[in-house]
């Protein structure tokens, strides 16, 4: 089970497959869409998901609020898919 604070990497892995790093951090992903969709600013989402500091430190903690809600959003579109096509091949 991944843990609610994992630790959050400045940049994230990027992979066009799920990561190790990935599945260290589906709650995290999950918890910067609901901000997202809740109309959160995004220094608060970054404090409270990704324990950063937007006010000692404004250009780290944005490029890392950035980098993870973009993977977040790739986990909806296409990584998702992979998630399924695993569960797919568990069941035959």
């Amino acid at each position: 089970m991944p843990e609610r604070n994992a630790d959050v990497a400045d940049e994230v892995p990027w992979s066009d497959r799920i990561t190790p790093y990935d599945e260290a951090h589906f709650v995290t992903y999950m918890r910067l869409l609901d901000a997202e969709a809740d109309g959160a600013e995004w220094q608060e989402a970054a404090r409270i998901v990704l324990n950063r500091d937007p006010v000692a430190e404004p250009e780290r903690t944005r490029q890392c609020w950035e980098e993870h809600l973009r993977r977040a959003q790739w986990m909806t579109t296409t990584g998702y898919r992979e998630l399924f096509n695993g569960v797919r091949d568990t069941l035959q």
